[in-house]
């Protein structure tokens, strides 16, 4: 049971730091991707710092930026950036969701576990001592059975944050997406 609780208290901090790392304003603030088109159609000499500062706001800042630092080069080579940097930003957004999935998955074989160890000492003191109180039989079985219940407890709402949090990282990605091209289209065609 205490690898158990361990594992709950692990993917009780991972889904309150994902709830609060992955929030839409923070990764994709409202207006962001228009404040910077309309920056760049304006025209004239885009100022670096600026840049960086846009780079250091949100992952959809990090995206256009990157774009923007290799505006001058031909689409392609755009393109490229825009993929490479969004690599790196998926990483980061799906950060601890493996650790989230594994513990979906470690919860039912850990709970079995302990309700197997329960079994075998229950068998092995029969063996001692003999069947004695069925009552005391009975009651040693449904002890051994609250640790597989206890890993599913654990296991179902770490399965379903991980499946939230992946799902939403994809609607994230596809949102991403979507303003690097129109930035792109902004930066003009034949780029």
């Amino acid at each position: 049971m205490i690898p158990l609780l361990l594992l709950s208290a692990a993917g009780l901090a991972i889904i309150v730091e994902r709830f609060w790392s992955l929030r839409a304003r923070v990764v994709m603030p409202p207006g962001l991707g228009d404040e910077v088109r309309a920056w760049v159609a304006r025209g004239g000499a885009l100022d670096p710092n600026h840049i960086e500062s846009l780079r250091q706001t949100a992952p959809l800042g990090a995206l256009l930026a990157a774009a923007l630092d290799v505006r001058n080069r031909p689409r392609e080579e755009i393109r490229e950036r825009i993929e490479d940097v969004g690599r790196h930003l998926v990483h980061r957004m799906e950060r601890y969701l493996n650790t989230l999935g594994t513990i979906a998955a470690a919860g039912p074989l850990l709970g079995l576990f302990g309700t197997v160890v329960g079994m075998i000492q229950m068998f092995l003191g029969i063996l001692d001592h003999g069947v004695g109180d069925v009552n005391q039989l009975a009651g040693g079985i449904g002890k051994a059975l609250v640790c597989t219940a206890a890993g599913m407890i654990v296991a179902i709402p770490a399965l379903m944050f991980h499946r939230y949090f992946r799902g939403r990282v994809a609607e994230y990605i596809v949102d991403m997406e979507h303003e690097a091209i129109a930035l792109l289209d902004t930066l003009g065609p034949n780029r």
